[in-house]
């Protein structure tokens, strides 16, 4: 069952593009990482989804309800943790997460204390006083302190130190394992890698490409590493061969088409040492933005 489905979403600032023609689908229990650089249209995406904005043309379903008719119905079942957080400066973390729990049903206390010790957040602290990094804490036990169904995270990890990031990854996991659907919009595309099993890559308001992270990249090219003597550029002159770089005796490329071509240039070789590897998420990212 899709948990949402995006057909044709555009949104238009003005004249200035949001996004333009998106579609996609999440299914249920699935971790969809959307990927692209600051002002791709990751955050439009978002607040179209969460029906904070309303799109210029095209529709988005969440639970099989258009976002912009059953909003506020379909948004009692969302978290949303947003790229930027900003409280009552004045209120004590502990007032402000009642606060937020008093707009849903049924008593959220006991989960808001579990969440707050696992983020090793300070309740009676007031928001004044603390760290970027704290507030941004406050803001992912905030989006999870109702349980929901369907989880939004828009670069959730800024601000948080490594050792934070590793306990934020481990409770979104977590929250998985019980069955709740997770939107993960990043630029930092390690992460997308670590947690999520399918990916969106979206460029200048347009997706580019939605593959599962696996397929994406077999289907992209390999890195090769051949360590021999007297390579030169010319030694593995091929079509699919791109990016050749040659350093004392080692030749490194990137090859895309049947592996088969290389392996043979190399069995007339005697090689030192050859490592052909998967690109890295980051790599192939760069290959569609060049």
């Amino acid at each position: 069952m899709s948990v949402i489905e995006v057909s044709k979403l555009t949104k238009y600032y003005g004249k200035a593009r949001g996004i333009e023609d998106v579609s996609f689908s999440e299914e249920e229990g699935e971790i969809f990482g959307f990927i692209g650089p600051n002002g791709a249209g990751k955050s439009t995406t978002i607040r179209l989804l969460l029906s904070l904005i309303h799109p210029t043309s095209g529709s988005a379903k969440v639970f099989g309800k258009d976002v912009v008719t059953h909003g506020p119905e379909i948004r009692r079942d969302i978290g949303y943790l947003p790229s930027e957080v900003y409280y009552y400066e004045g209120m004590k973390v502990v007032d402000l997460l009642k606060y937020s729990a008093s707009f849903y049903n049924g008593d959220c206390t006991q989960r808001m204390h579990e969440l707050s010790e696992t983020m090793e957040l300070e309740m009676n602290r007031r928001i004044s006083d603390l760290s970027y990094g704290n507030k941004k804490k406050v803001g992912i036990v905030q989006g999870l302190l109702h349980s929901p169904k369907l989880l939004f995270l828009d670069e959730p990890t800024s601000g948080l130190d490594p050792l934070m990031q590793r306990k934020f990854f481990n409770l979104i996991r977590e929250e998985n394992a019980r069955g709740v659907t997770v939107f993960f919009s990043s630029h930092i595309l390690g992460e997308v890698q670590r947690l999520c099993t399918r990916v969106g890559i979206i460029r200048e308001g347009s997706i580019v490409e939605i593959s599962d992270i696996r397929t994406l990249q077999k289907n992209n090219y390999k890195k090769v590493h051949v360590t021999a003597e007297g390579l030169t550029r010319a030694s593995f002159d091929l079509p699919g061969v791109t990016n050749v770089q040659v350093e004392n005796r080692s030749v490194n490329f990137f090859f895309k088409g049947d592996i088969n071509a290389v392996l043979q240039k190399i069995s007339g070789i005697p090689v030192a040492d050859v490592t052909i590897e998967e690109p890295t998420l980051e790599e192939i990212f760069m290959h569609y933005y060049e």
